[in-house]
């Protein structure tokens, strides 16, 4: 495998993205940009526990995918010198599955348990006496026979990650010591990551360039980093190796993502809705059929932002289009949808 301290920029040289994509993320708080609130606040709790020489409060990080929740378990390992150990929600399907993890876990490990609203039932039960008494009870045998063994495990910290935060049983929350709520972040925290990003793949990049973008990375680093590594491409086959802003807004274009960040799949949603269904209401269902999606994808991966860039609404009948969605479009809005919408007209 290439060292990041290669040129990627070079054609002899062989840098693999996903084993890079660990080495952008920063390994300490310090180094952690954007959820200011958050960091200060996870850093006082690292800090207390640390200077009690006791095993940190559990942790629930929730938020949009690619904001960092993954980022900030690694670094709560980091910052308290303990092993990191990895899982997620959909993997724990049986009580019995958990029990193996945890009955593994040393003294003050970290527990990264992603998607943890996803876990099963079961097993989402069993959590709740570890979490608390650091203590789980396997069941050996089966019908009137079967036996209850009470296993102590060490004590560790869960950190547990979430996009869809109601979905978590009261109860479960409740455990937690510290719950942090990642927002998206502002441009001038993506341009930061952008040019950190930047420099440790060894690509030069200003920052009008930079902040080109981060315009289109939809408050996401995930999403910044993944950009960058494409204009990145274009520009080693297309200029010379060098990014300009100019470089940066046509590697963007040939890619499919526009000065708003929006991509194939959110133009789609807001043509189908504009044009097939005259600005709507329409049908979730109706409307992933439309684009050739399914509805999750639809409703998980594209709505969210074209909500929060103000094209589309939700109601009780469906999926209503904005005025804005037309003008992005380039089309006139209806004379009835700037009447509906007459304060944005």
């Amino acid at each position: 495998m290439a060292s990041l301290n290669e040129d990627p920029l070079d054609p002899n040289a062989h840098v693999d993205d996903q084993a890079i994509d660990g080495a952008l993320r920063p390994p300490t708080l310090a180094e952690f940009r954007g959820q200011p609130r958050v960091a200060e606040q996870l850093g006082l709790v690292l800090a207390a526990a640390q200077h009690r020489g006791a095993v940190p409060d559990h942790v629930l990080l929730s938020g949009p995918p690619g904001l960092g929740k993954t980022t900030l378990a690694m670094i709560i390992a980091h910052e308290v010198g303990a092993p990191l150990r990895i899982s997620s929600g959909p993997a724990i399907q049986h009580a019995g599955d958990l029990a193996a993890i945890l009955s593994g876990l040393s003294e003050g490990e970290v527990f990264f348990l992603d998607e943890i609203h996803r876990m099963s039932r079961p097993a989402e039960e069993m959590l709740y006496l570890a979490m608390e008494d650091f203590r789980v009870d396997v069941i050996v045998g089966k019908g009137p026979g079967a036996t209850e063994i009470p296993l102590e495990i060490p004590r560790f910290t869960l950190v547990g990650a979430t996009t869809r935060a109601g979905l978590l049983p009261g109860p479960l929350r409740d455990r937690f010591g510290f719950t942090g709520q990642l927002d998206y972040y502002d441009a001038a925290d993506l341009v930061g990551i952008v040019r950190r990003s930047a420099a440790l793949l060894g690509v030069e990049v200003d920052t009008a360039s930079a902040e080109v973008i981060a315009s289109r990375s939809r408050g996401t680093p995930r999403i910044a980093n993944r950009l960058l590594r494409r204009v990145r491409d274009y520009a080693l086959i297309k200029a010379s190796g060098r990014i300009t802003p100019e470089v940066a807004g046509a590697a963007l274009e040939l890619y499919e993502v526009d000065a708003l960040g929006l991509d194939r799949l959110d133009r789609a949603v807001l043509e189908a809705v504009c044009v097939r269904f005259a600005g709507g209401p329409v049908g979730l269902s109706t409307l992933a059929m439309s684009v050739g999606e399914e509805t999750e994808t639809v409703e998980e991966v594209a709505e969210p932002y074209l909500i929060r860039q103000g094209f589309l609404m939700r109601t009780p009948r469906g999926r209503i289009a904005t005025p804005r969605a037309w003008r992005h479009l380039g089309l006139s809005v209806p004379a009835a949808r700037a009447d509906l919408f007459s304060d944005e007209a």
